[in-house]
């Protein structure tokens, strides 16, 4: 019942903006709402790509100066990668980063996925991975980097998710709320005759009640003088 009064609502007040709003006013903001459409991306989802890439960025370069700290890069670099171990390497954590990265990337910048799935997976992969590593290996024991590491890589993941779930679905969903409801008063206005004057609408003032009675007895009246 709320979702038929909510529904009537909004008819009744696009009906209303069709007759405030100026057909040329209209055109002008469905052009700009399909400009927008054209463009193969929002504005919002265009940010929301950025973070993922300064996310992968940035872990790049905390792995790469905790390459350097520790004795150089192609020591360090050999010793994480060629020699990987679980329980003292970092290089898992660029791999899960460079993971986000591609998996969200694809889905809403290629794809353009308007779901939260994309984002879920990557979210729960990145926090079950990094509670486990966390738990079980040695980071902690290997200096600042063992604690900020895992630290970043947890809350960037779930600003990404905060981020695609309260600011680019709803907005993307809004904007394509807004272009229907224009679109609608555009083709109600169309139905509308223009040109129509104030004269075709004219209407006599109302007679006051019993004037013509007033009248027809004012004549009978006057007959017999005349006939005198």
């Amino acid at each position: 019942m709320e979702n038929t009064l909510t529904g009537s609502q909004s008819s009744h007040a696009s009906l209303r903006d069709v007759h405030s709003i100026n057909p040329a006013q209209l055109m002008a903001r469905i052009e700009s709402y399909e400009g927008r459409e054209k463009k193969g991306i929002s504005d919002v989802r265009r940010t929301f790509c950025l973070f993922v890439t300064f996310d992968l960025l940035f872990v790049t370069l905390l792995w790469i100066i905790e390459l350097n700290v520790n004795g150089g890069i192609e020591s360090t670099l050999e010793r994480e990668v060629v020699q990987y171990d679980y329980y003292s390497s970092y290089f898992d954590i660029f791999l899960l980063a460079v993971f986000r990265f591609k998996v969200l990337i694809l889905a809403y910048a290629v794809c353009k996925l308007r779901h939260w799935w994309a984002i879920a997976l990557t979210t729960a992969v990145t926090s079950a991975f990094l509670l486990a590593k966390v738990i079980l290996s040695k980071l902690f024991s290997q200096g600042a980097f063992g604690y900020v590491l895992p630290i970043i890589s947890f809350i960037l993941a779930w600003i990404e998710t905060w981020f695609l779930d309260f600011k680019v679905l709803p907005q993307e969903a809004e904007e394509e709320n807004r272009l229907l409801i224009v679109q609608d008063a555009s083709e109600r206005a169309a139905l509308i005759p223009a040109g129509l004057s104030d004269g075709q609408f004219y209407s006599p003032p109302e007679s006051e009640a019993g004037s013509e009675e007033a009248a027809e007895e004012k004549q009978d009246s006057e007959k017999p003088l005349l006939e005198l």
